[in-house]
């Protein structure tokens, strides 16, 4: 029997190395899209990560691919050498507060990334099955307390904009083409691999360190911000799932349930002993350890995005119905996944 290939853009991410764990477990040849980089930016996938061109060889590993998506001929000639049966872009740059201050680089791969990819199928091989990694932010600050499918979009962000343009693009390679490309709209999702750069992650690091005495404190932003957070491994079996459905279409995926940031550094500070209690208001407030009263937490001005998303919430009702998926595991049980597997990569010295 054949096997299947497909291309993975933003393998190197968080998304992008647990889809590749799940695809080589489907017996997949998988191909991951690689920026080059002095320095190295393949940790999430080093231990799947194929030393070889050939593919017997590379069996159960992914095989690199160097590219970027600000190329269309680098994009062409991959697709072109390979003709990947399945391609899912996961590439961005996806920090939201990053995207003020490079909007122009932003919209150059979240925003005109797709468009690339999509007439790179267009024109090599029509019937490759696309799927766009789309975000919750393109709600922004909805008018509606849940968001699903049919809510407007209204983007606060250079990213959010950037995204909103790839959904409508692959949406538009759809009806216009015909082109089997679908939109998996996901609500934020987490993991220990999660960037440092990102709250879920910089607060359980950073609660950590406090606890070792390595720090003195950790500065956050908007406490209040609240977000449907699921946990990015379960989501990528989602969009292995929805490129096995009959028709490409567009999909909410998330909990159904969030929570703020304030509810994420008491559970993250609760699995370490801490027991956090908030004193002050605005940029004031602080939050401190009831058990020896000293500050853990400190707010920064830095940290708050020129106009934030105060709340999002997911309504996944389509999607369940469609492929018959529910998240397995609660936001107590991801933030304990997350602590006790940073206390592990510090005490080995890495980061993912």
């Amino acid at each position: 029997m054949t096997k299947k290939r497909a291309l993975i853009i933003g393998i190197t991410g968080q998304d992008g190395s647990y889809l590749a764990e799940f695809l080589i477990k489907k017996n997949y040849i998988v191909h991951g899209m690689v920026r080059r980089s002095s320095m190295p930016n393949t940790q999430r996938i080093d231990h799947i990560l194929s030393t070889s061109r050939d593919e017997e060889s590379s069996n159960k590993k992914i095989i690199r691919e160097y590219g970027d998506l600000s190329s269309s001929e680098n994009i062409q000639n991959i697709i072109r050498r390979i003709k990947p049966d399945e391609i899912y872009n996961l590439g961005a740059q996806s920090h939201v507060k990053v995207s003020f201050e490079i909007p122009e680089y932003t919209y150059d791969i979240v925003a005109v990334g797709p468009l690339r990819v999509l007439e790179a199928i267009k024109n090599i091989k029509p019937n490759i099955k696309y799927l766009q990694a789309s975000s919750s932010e393109m709600f922004g600050n909805s008018e509606n307390n849940i968001q699903n499918e049919n809510t407007q979009f209204n983007p606060e962000s250079p990213y959010a904009s950037a995204k909103t343009l790839g959904y409508w693009t692959t949406r538009n390679y759809r009806d216009n083409f015909k082109i089997f490309a679908s939109n998996v709209i996901m609500f934020n999702h987490e993991s220990p691999r999660r960037g440092l750069n990102f709250v879920t992650k910089k607060i359980v690091r950073g609660l950590i360190e406090v606890k070792n005495k390595k720090r003195k404190y950790l500065y956050l932003g908007n406490l209040n911000a609240k977000r449907d957070w699921g946990y990015a491994k379960e989501y990528c079996e989602v969009m292995w799932k929805m490129l096995q459905l009959k028709k490409a279409d567009d999909f909410v995926i998330a909990t159904n349930t969030h929570y703020s940031v304030r509810d994420f550094v008491e559970a993250a500070g609760k699995e370490l002993n801490f027991e956090i209690i908030w004193k002050g208001k605005g940029t004031k407030e602080v939050g401190i350890d009831k058990k020896t009263n000293k500050t853990v937490i400190k707010i920064d001005p830095y940290y708050f995005r020129p106009n934030d998303v105060q709340s999002l919430l997911g309504d996944a009702s389509k999607l369940y119905k469609a492929i018959k998926w529910k998240p397995k595991t609660s936001f107590k049980k991801l933030v304990k996944i997350m602590v006790d597997k940073e206390i592990e990569l510090i005490k080995n010295h890495k980061i993912y």
